[in-house]
């Protein structure tokens, strides 16, 4: 996951997993993101919990994966954006569809393609 999203040593693919990471728009705003694995189907999909420390509101991340013929469909869902606070423009809805859109259409593709 490292190499397509972002570098989570305390990562695993099990209910409970806590992991954290910085993340924000620029080096000068970063956001602590706390998030605990919810639910695991082995190899089709994982849901995790995200939400801001020192924030309110809290969010839920699924990545489900399909079979289509040969190839392998990737939906992600990011449901809960509503939760976190209005006046902090960095949470702003737009920004995660930005965000989400580069690691699904770029980081990701890019990481299979070299596999």
């Amino acid at each position: 996951m490292k190499q397509w999203y972002f570098d989570l040593p305390e990562f695993r693919p099990e209910v409970g997993c806590a992991f954290q990471f910085y993340g924000g728009p620029s080096p000068e705003k970063q956001f602590l993101h706390l998030c605990v694995v919810t639910e695991i189907v082995f190899g089709r999909k994982i849901t995790y919990s995200w939400r801001y420390d020192g924030y309110s509101g809290i969010s839920y991340v699924t990545f489900e994966l399909f079979a289509e013929g040969d190839n392998t469909k990737v939906v992600l869902t990011h449901s809960g954006l509503e939760s976190f606070p209005a006046d902090v423009p960095e949470l702003a809805k737009h920004n995660f569809e930005e965000g989400w859109g580069y690691i699904v259409n770029k980081a990701l593709p890019g990481f299979v393609e070299l596999g």
